[in-house]
């Protein structure tokens, strides 16, 4: 259990996946409220000041979680494609190879990283951008990063309004995959990305120059998240379901 909380898993993350380990053995079952309550109250002071750091939240108890919707960005994108017109089968996950992407953005604006969530496994490809975030320099890594994939992995993509995306025909040529655009001031469209992006800001505060995160390190992190079980997944995790998905898809 230790281990886990080190790495950042939830309690109840934990607690699920020892029940997929360890279906037949009910000695390796434990409660995510038990969880708490060990960190929260019966934990020794130096234990509980150690992993309780590693929750999410970071807090000595617990709340109720509440969501509040943020703003999109203004652009002007050419031949915007609405995300209405998205194929149907790209939004109920069944079918692999969707995609949904975004920056986060780092101290003073001047640091970022590409974020890329497969929407069926929730998988993480992370992409750092050393050399800014004018729209050429994006579709560069973007091409780059989806031509390596296997083309079963390569269907759609969607983002949001940044003005990122302005070149976004040069990466349909390039890669075949289209590009569609979350509505004005919606970014719960790309919610799997957007909460993806909230895990990945447990490791990297929007006070982080992301430039000064190295490769070897942001590769770690984003071994974690694809490494941590998802209640979404039925407490899989990411990396295994894309597996799966590329295994099926390609045999």
């Amino acid at each position: 259990m230790e281990s886990k909380l080190q790495v950042c898993w939830s309690p109840q993350q934990i607690s699920k996946r020892l029940i997929a380990e360890f279906p037949d053995d009910s000695a390796m079952r434990v409660s995510h409220e038990t969880i708490y309550t060990s960190l929260f109250v019966q934990a020794q002071p130096g234990f509980k000041a150690e992993l309780t750091a590693q929750l999410r939240t970071r807090r000595l108890r617990r709340h109720l979680q509440r969501r509040v919707a943020s703003g999109g960005k203004k652009s002007r994108i050419p031949g915007l494609v609405p995300l209405k017109d998205r194929p149907a089968e790209a939004n109920d996950r069944k079918t692999p190879g969707h995609w949904e992407g975004d920056m986060i953005v780092g101290r003073y604006g001047t640091s970022h990283i590409v974020t890329l969530v497969e929407r069926h496994s929730r998988v993480l490809i992370a992409v750092p951008l050393p050399h800014g975030a004018r729209s050429e320099i994006v579709i560069a890594a973007l091409i780059e990063t989806f031509n390596k994939l296997p083309a079963v992995m390569r269907r759609t993509l969607t983002w949001d309004r940044g003005n990122e995306m302005a070149r976004h025909a040069d990466f349909t040529i390039a890669t075949g995959i289209p590009v569609f655009f979350c509505d004005a001031y919606s970014p719960w469209q790309r919610g799997t990305n957007e909460n993806t992006n909230g895990l990945l800001r447990q490791y990297l505060p929007k006070s982080t120059d992301l430039n000064l995160t190295n490769t070897e390190r942001l590769e770690e992190i984003v071994a974690e998240l694809n490494n941590r079980p998802r209640r979404t997944l039925r407490w899989q995790n990411p990396h295994e379901v894309f597996s799966a998905a590329c295994v099926a898809l390609t045999a």
